[in-house]
C-alpha cells in the first residue's frame, strides 16, 4: 500500500459519507408530497480514488403527487454505502499502519 492507497481510502471516506447523507436526505423526505429524490452515482478519478455525484432523480412530480422515495430501495443503498465506508476505513487503517512501520523502519 502507498500514499496513492491511502488517497483513495480516503477520497472513498468522503465518497460513501456523501451517499449516506443523500440516502438519509431521501428518507427524511419520503413523506413529502412532490418530493423528488436524490441519486447518487460513483465515479473513478483518473489519479486514484471516487467521488460522488449527485443528482435529483428524473421525475415530473408536482407538488400533489407523492414522493418518489423507493424505501426498500433505500435502505439496500444505505447498507452498501455503510459497506463501502467501511471498506475504505480499513484502506486508510492499513495504509497509516504500513505508513509507520515504513518510517519505523527507515528512523
Amino acid at each position: 500500500m502507498s500514499v496513492s492507497a491511502l488517497s483513495s481510502g480516503l477520497s472513498g471516506l468522503q465518497a460513501y459519507s456523501r451517499a449516506l447523507d443523500s440516502s438519509g436526505h431521501n428518507v427524511a423526505n419520503a413523506n413529502t408530497n412532490g418530493f423528488v429524490p436524490q441519486q447518487v452515482s460513483f465515479q473513478e478519478q483518473p489519479a486514484g480514488g471516487v467521488i460522488a455525484n449527485i443528482s435529483k432523480a428524473g421525475s415530473s412530480l408536482s407538488a400533489s403527487d407523492a414522493s418518489g422515495t423507493d424505501l426498500n430501495s433505500e435502505v439496500v443503498q444505505s447498507i452498501q454505502y455503510k459497506a463501502g465506508f467501511e471498506l475504505s476505513a480499513k484502506i486508510v487503517k492499513t495504509s497509516d499502519e504500513l505508513l509507520g512501520t515504513l518510517i519505523d523502519i527507515k528512523a
